[in-house]
């Protein structure tokens, strides 16, 4: 399949990509990556008549870090994040999330942005967003605004960005130095590199009592977007973390999700993954956490 013809252009500046989103409307789209973009276009799921190619945008390709917070530009690929060896330690669900992402050359190209704006609910960005009460700032022709990840995502590939907006930075807050706390992520694939049947991002901080202090999960490919398990988390507030305490922490997941069935499982299928993976990202990070202590 080809894609359907269209025009093209290059900015160098978010102030002109938005100047040309604004005039085309809905007729446009933006790329960076193209790892979600192109393959829809090969097959006429999409049909823009213009495309607008961030690449050369350099002011949205960054990293820092702004105290317990990691800033990201839109640009910044997944491979950037993975290259963060620190995070294995601050917080490994976001390294072992991104290693989930595709394969090398998916993760060499593919953009942090491009992955939110995308929001695929079966995506891993969406869900580490998400647990971290991250947030996006986007720009438009009417200036910047932030938005709450809580408040980004609507439904399928649909999030709360206006037509003529673009993202430009993601703000990601990392636990606290020195906190008693382990985090994971865990899915389950048919093939590595697959997109998830359904999989778990999950945080878990221990108060000085050895209860637990704050308790996260965040769930992908059960829902019509990502899902922040918070019955789940509500469950395990205060509690001793003991295997039964997360196995029904894990069950509880079940009133929060409303998979669908398709040719990789059907949604009594997803129903039963998503708990198995929510315990196993749960005991993993309890376990994790308990290894500070002692």
């Amino acid at each position: 399949m080809k894609p359907a013809p269209f025009e093209y252009a290059a900015p160098r500046s978010v102030s002109e990509a938005v100047g040309l989103l604004a005039h085309h409307g809905e007729d446009a789209k933006v790329i960076a990556g193209g790892q979600s973009l192109v393959p829809m276009m090969a097959f006429r799921l999409a049909t823009p008549s213009f495309l607008i190619d961030l690449n050369g945008v350099s002011e949205l390709d960054y990293t820092r870090n702004d105290g317990d917070i990691l800033v990201l530009g839109a640009l910044t690929r997944h491979r950037a994040i993975q290259e963060m060896r620190w995070l294995s330690d601050r917080c490994a669900m976001v390294l072992e999330g991104v290693d989930l992402i595709g394969h090398p050359a998916i993760r060499n190209r593919g953009t942090v942005g491009g992955s939110l704006a995308h929001a695929d609910p079966a995506a891993e960005w969406p869900a580490l967003l998400l647990a971290l009460d991250g947030e996006v700032g986007a720009v438009g022709p009417s200036g910047p605004r932030t938005i709450g990840a809580a408040d980004l995502f609507k439904t399928y590939f649909t999030t709360t960005l206006a037509p003529d907006e673009v993202i430009a930075e993601i703000r990601f807050p990392l636990p606290a130095e020195g906190v008693v706390m382990g985090s994971s992520f865990v899915e389950l694939a048919r093939r590595h590199g697959d997109f998830a049947i359904a999989g778990a991002g999950a945080m878990m901080e221990l108060a000085a009592d050895g209860s637990i202090a704050d308790a996260r999960i965040a769930l992908i490919g059960v829902r019509d977007t990502v899902v922040r398990a918070s019955s789940a988390e509500a469950t395990l507030g205060g509690a001793r973390p003991t295997d039964e305490a997360l196995a029904s922490a894990a069950e509880s997941v079940q009133g929060e999700i409303d998979p669908i069935s398709d040719v990789h499982g059907s949604a009594v299928y997803r129903r039963h993954v998503a708990t198995v993976v929510a315990r196993r990202a749960l005991t993993l990070a309890r376990d994790r956490a308990l290894a500070r202590v002692n």
